[in-house]
């Protein structure tokens, strides 16, 4: 008997490392990605402001700041589009790994309730015939 449950404890506890180090692969990937393209939107958000700030330290007199302020509302925008963007785009990949996750759950619990199944129904079985 404690043979038994030892070896149904430890095909548990196997299958929750397995799937627990599944989870964290799928998590640590998404961390990864998500990091990588709020990391290059941040920087072409920074090098579109610098080239501003550039062109603004070239003017010398108020006519060059009214010539470079057009410049500037643009930069701005496209930054805030480039931000927004990013942040979809995140928003999609945290969806598509938040499902996955989802899914392995699903199997898992799946699997559990089939083996608590045919273990009822083995005990239905063998208390049928130990009535007979």
């Amino acid at each position: 008997m404690y043979q038994d449950f030892n070896e149904q404890f430890a095909t548990a506890s196997r299958q929750f490392a397995d799937t627990a180090a599944q989870v964290n692969r799928l998590a640590l990937e998404n961390a990864e990605k998500v990091f990588g393209l709020q990391l290059a939107t941040f920087e072409e958000n920074a090098n579109a402001a610098f080239a501003f700030w550039g062109e603004i330290a070239e003017a010398r007199d108020f006519d060059g700041l009214k010539a470079v302020w057009p410049k500037g509302v643009q930069v701005a925008r496209e930054n805030v589009e480039r931000t927004v963007s990013t942040g979809q785009e995140v928003f999609g990949r945290t969806l598509k790994t938040n499902e996955a996750i989802a899914q392995i759950a699903k199997a898992q619990v799946e699997s559990a309730s089939a083996k608590v199944q045919a273990k009822a129904e083995e005990a239905v079985k063998g208390a049928a015939k130990a009535r007979k």
